[in-house]
């Protein structure tokens, strides 16, 4: 080699060091940004599960106590009058008669209601609900106790007790009843089905190990869902949520370990207003983080390819840094991946951003897909608009997030009917939302429509503005063939049929055939 040539070639070198330099610290840089990029989105996903979640199982324990607190101001009120009548008129003759047909009437309107019944100062029966009252004394019992040795006039709200009428297990609600003396003249007392209450909390989804439960608040269990007789009466006083509620106040939300299975829940509590009782709603963090963590295991692999390519790619570009064609395949490599993230991102597009349905667009472009293709096959199809009724004084009155958090919740009722593949819900714009029924006829259509419209009602979402007193929802339902009509029509038909539901008084399905709808 020349002499001449060496301190050029140095030169070179002395370039060509601090740009690999540079490239390796620049490659590291955007590996670190791009791994701490994606923790960042699992973790803030995760955190939003959570207060998904966290904001579900409040609504739900505030729907269990809004249940209890209606089923015990109504045991409440029978109190009231059974020993306002006893202290007044006695229950001797015809007092007792009319007495003994005022439990009967009551009896069989109240579904929560088991039994009622008067005792004597001594705990016989004296009336009772019953047809032929049994030879039976009560003195025996906690609640009578109570009574016996204290002279206040609160209702009382006893441990669960098996009924020794029925033998089912029930929950005593009593009063004390006075001589006119003041002296201890008895007990009222009203039995609520402890039944009544796990059919109501099973209309709940928590999950396979979710939860529900009721307890008076000085920790005795009363109902746990799922069931198990041996827990009722148990002392739950040291379990993490009375612990928490010590401490936090009548109403929280937190992640615990339950002191029954051991298994880690997000529990959502409320004390009941003005009777000593304890509602409790939680789903299992597992159920909860189960779609986040799937997540997690497929998104790490794809990055940890996406990086292993990069680094790959680096390496090749720091050695032959000084071969452009191989600078310039990589940037296309690049460019690739840009286009499959855009790919992906127009997907994200089709969904709405607040409800997590599909969006008018992807609404329209499946509506008229799905009726050429009925079209063409002669099958039937079904649509259903839906619309919250009164939202707009809802709005008003609770405030926006409040809308929106509404919105959401009917939008999952309304997601839950449409359980099959073909089928779609969608937002169809602010709060009406629209369901696509392939292959469904008139009744099928129908029976979806009613189904959400429950779901909805159930939610028992407060509505001050609503003469229900609670959200509900009006449908309109088209089904039938398809004809040559517009796809037009078949909005404007259900729509129409959406405003008879709204001018029939609301919380209804207006249904029709397609056939009588479009003509």
């Amino acid at each position: 080699m020349p002499q001449s040539s060496a301190p050029h070639l140095h030169h070179l070198d002395q370039k060509r060091r601090p740009l690999v330099g540079r490239s390796i610290a620049l490659l590291a840089a955007f590996c670190l940004l791009l791994a701490g990029v994606y923790a960042w989105s699992l973790w803030s996903a995760r955190q939003g599960q959570l207060q998904q979640t966290a904001a579900s199982t409040s609504n739900m324990a505030r729907a269990l106590a809004a249940q209890a607190e209606t089923s015990f101001k109504i045991a409440d009120a029978i109190l009231a009058e059974t020993v306002e009548r006893v202290e007044h008129d006695g229950i001797e003759g015809a007092a007792g008669d009319r007495l003994h047909e005022r439990f009967l009437h009551i009896a069989a309107h109240s579904a929560e209601v088991h039994g009622l019944f008067v005792y004597g100062a001594d705990g016989s029966w004296r009336v009772t609900a019953l047809a032929n009252a049994v030879n039976a004394n009560n003195s025996d019992r906690d609640y009578f106790r109570y009574h016996e040795t204290h002279t206040d006039r609160r209702t009382h709200v006893g441990r669960p007790v098996r009924s020794r009428s029925s033998g089912v297990m029930v929950i005593p609600v009593s009063r004390r009843i006075d001589r006119a003396d003041g002296s201890f003249g008895g007990v009222a007392l009203v039995t609520l089905n402890l039944g009544y209450f796990g059919r109501f909390y099973d209309r709940f989804d928590v999950g396979r190990q979710g939860t529900i439960v009721l307890a008076l608040d000085d920790g005795t269990l009363m109902y746990r869902r799922p069931f198990n007789e041996d827990l009722v009466g148990k002392d739950m006083s040291k379990g993490p949520v009375f612990q928490m509620m010590r401490s936090a106040g009548p109403v929280g939300t937190a992640m615990l370990t339950s002191a029954v299975d051991g298994i880690e829940r997000l529990y959502s509590y409320r004390h009941l207003e003005g009777y000593p009782l304890v509602v409790a709603s939680a789903q299992s963090k597992e159920e909860i983080l189960g779609h986040w963590w799937s997540t997690v295991f497929r998104m790490s692999g794809v990055v940890a390819f996406a990086l292993a390519v990069l680094v790959w790619g680096g390496v090749r570009m720091i050695r032959q840094i000084r071969i452009r064609e191989q600078l310039e395949d990589e940037l296309r490599r690049a460019g690739a991946t840009l286009e499959q993230q855009n790919a992906a991102l127009k997907t994200l597009a089709d969904s709405d951003g607040l409800t997590g349905l599909a969006n008018r667009r992807l609404f329209e472009d499946a509506l008229a897909g799905e009726l050429a293709r009925a079209r063409r096959s002669g099958s039937q199809f079904g649509l259903i608009l839906c619309d919250v009724d009164f939202f707009k004084k809802y709005n008003d009155r609770y405030g926006h997030v409040a809308g929106d958090d509404c919105l959401r919740h009917v939008a999952a009722a309304i997601a839950g009917g449409a359980r099959r593949p073909g089928d779609l819900a969608a937002r169809y714009g602010g709060e009406e939302f629209a369901v696509i029924l392939p292959e469904t006829g008139l009744e099928g259509a129908m029976a979806v429509a009613d189904a959400i419209r429950a779901w909805v009602a159930a939610l028992a979402i407060e509505h001050g503005d609503s003469p229900a007193g609670m959200v509900t929802l009006s449908l309109g339902v088209v089904a039938g063939k398809v004809g040559p009509e517009p796809d037009s029509a078949w909005v404007e038909a259900a729509d129409s049929l959406l405003y008879d539901a709204k001018s029939g008084g609301r919380n209804r399905v207006a249904a029709c055939s397609a056939s009588l709808a479009i003509g």
